[in-house]
């Protein structure tokens, strides 16, 4: 069933298993305790900053397979992205596997698009299960989409730090684990922010008005939610989205939380927090499934959210539009 645009699962696909690696860096923060895997060097034994993030997001689709007890030949598809051109850190890494293979990209935002896709494909019976994974590489992606390392470029304080690290889960209809109840489908916003550096402030009207659309169609508001869990807006982007959602009558502030936020241990060293693909699907694939799974929260709507850009558009001066999807999740 679909209301506006969220799409109702009424066969309740659950996620049964799920798995995280993250960086150096990120092991200092909250995914320290709760990740799969957390390396000692972002080079992951490979000789570029590109295959060690592809070699990141195939470990952890093997981990979320294997900690699940499923095999390859259990699996009807896997659906994935990143950020670098052509997705390739997921069609190199669909290569170790003997399965089908959607590529999707929704830049930060693809690991709710990827859950979404895989609980509608498991709702509607077309397939039994899917692996949904990101990832990211703080390196790779500085030298895509700003200034190679080398050049030693300053980052100016309105900067988030791209996440090292890949996160993915098995969807499935077995009717255990976490429910994906419902998954709202978002638009691109295009408000004219230019600036490569400031994410939170070109994502944040994405974010708002997916959530709203999401309030709309489902008859709920904040205090519905355990928590509001949005993908890589940092710290000024969190506070941007809950002032556009105070001025339209929903204040989130008591329970929105941003993985960008909460990734690092010590939010200023990192100027605004956590960005990247890897950032929401580390956090979500490790410490919020875990604190799901333990019962600490019952009921949590995430929200990632992903800025369309390109090195053309941004050289070429073209503003940033923007895009977030959300899921309902539910234990």
């Amino acid at each position: 069933m679909k209301k506006g645009n969220t799409i109702f699962f009424e066969n309740a696909p659950c996620i049964t298993s799920f798995a995280a690696i993250c960086g150096s860096k990120e092991k200092e923060g909250v995914l320290g305790s709760f990740a799969d895997i957390t390396l000692e060097d972002d080079m992951y034994e490979e000789s570029t900053f590109e295959k060690a993030e592809c070699k990141m997001l195939s470990t952890v689709v093997s981990l979320a397979m294997q900690k699940g007890g499923y095999t390859e030949k259990d699996m009807d598809v896997l659906i994935s992205g990143d950020l670098l051109n052509q997705i390739i850190s997921a069609s190199f890494a669909a290569r170790d596997f003997e399965f089908p293979f959607l590529g999707v990209y929704s830049a930060c935002s693809t690991m709710s698009e990827s859950i979404l896709l895989g609980a509608a494909l498991v709702n509607a019976g077309y397939i039994r299960r899917a692996v949904a994974a990101t990832g990211s590489h703080f390196a790779s992606a500085e030298r895509q989409y700003r200034y190679p390392l080398e050049l030693g470029c300053t980052r100016p304080p309105q900067a988030q730090w791209t996440v090292t690290g890949a996160g993915g889960c098995v969807i499935t209809d077995e009717k255990s684990g976490i429910k994906v109840v419902n998954g709202t489908l978002g638009k691109v916003c295009d408000f004219g922010v230019t600036d490569v550096n400031n994410m939170g402030a070109a994502m944040a009207p994405a974010a708002a008005d997916t959530i709203m659309q999401h309030f709309k169609d489902t008859g709920t508001e904040p205090s519905d939610y355990d928590m509001i869990l949005t993908g890589d807006l940092g710290a000024l982007g969190s506070r941007i989205l809950k002032d556009l959602t105070w001025e339209k009558g929903y204040d989130i502030s008591e329970n929105h939380v941003d993985c960008g936020e909460i990734v690092y241990k010590v939010i200023e060293k990192e100027f605004q927090g956590g960005s990247g693909a890897g950032c929401s699907a580390t956090v979500l694939n490790s410490y919020i499934f875990s604190k799901m799974q333990a019962g600490l929260y019952k009921r949590i709507l995430f929200a990632a959210t992903g800025a369309l850009l390109s090195t053309v558009s941004s050289g070429q001066g073209e503003s940033i539009p923007c895009i977030s999807h959300a899921v309902q999740l539910e234990v």
